[in-house]
């Protein structure tokens, strides 16, 4: 039987990172939704088809199936039987699935997998739309938000700590410019669905907001 928790939220929150934590504590299964939008990419590409072509783009995802698997704890993407995980990060799928991922059709193929493997399995899947379009039936919905001073200092912390020569005050900027493209694009903007619950983690640390979503998936259960 199948379970699903989303997390949406603006850039920079975190989801990603409290979602994989999340499911590791609860034993749910995390879908990274990026790794299938790089999956279909990395189909495109190897095959050669014309990413110009939307059309053709949208008929070759027919001949697509993308399942996640964990083996050992480490995700693994499987694309039609075959294990491509290790080309995911390969800079020219990567460009690639920035184009890919704004085409409708190539949306509305892996919105049609992401429900399947909601429906399958007990995952938790994070986004920006996950909770108002992909699962709008999910068991438990999270609006994990932070305060744009917030993370602006997160996003510049983890950069100087790479070694990055970088201003805050260039990445609020950033981060602002992206809230307002995000909520305000066309297909599936960002916005808190009306049931799902606001965790605003501007005060708190990564524990505690990991502790605070479980609260909630048990009050769930209840």
């Amino acid at each position: 039987m199948g379970f699903a928790m989303a997390i949406d939220g603006p850039a920079g929150a975190g989801k990603s990172t409290i979602a994989k934590m999340v499911a590791k504590k609860l034993g749910l299964t995390y879908i990274d939704t990026g790794a299938m939008y790089r999956a279909v990419a990395y189909y495109m590409y190897s095959n050669g088809v014309d990413t110009g072509n939307e059309q053709l783009v949208g008929e070759k995802c027919n001949d697509i199936d993308i399942v996640i698997e964990y083996i050992d704890g480490a995700q693994q993407v499987i694309l039609n039987g075959e294990n491509i995980t290790s080309h995911l990060r390969d800079e020219a799928v990567g460009k690639l699935a920035s184009t890919v991922a704004k085409m409708a059709a190539v949306r509305a193929k892996l919105v049609e997998l992401q429900r399947k493997l909601a429906s399958e399995s007990r995952i938790v899947m994070d986004g920006r739309d996950i909770g108002t379009c992909v699962l709008p039936k999910a068991d438990v919905k999270i609006y994990l938000d932070a305060s744009v001073e917030e993370r602006a200092k997160r996003r510049y912390k983890e950069l100087t700590e790479k070694g990055v020569d970088c201003l805050i005050d260039i990445i609020r900027l950033d981060i602002e410019e992206r809230d307002y493209e995000d909520m305000n694009r066309d297909i599936s903007p960002l916005k808190q669905a009306r049931d799902a619950i606001l965790v605003d983690s501007s005060d708190m640390s990564i524990d505690e907001v990991v502790d605070k979503i479980c609260s909630i998936y048990e009050e769930s259960l209840s």
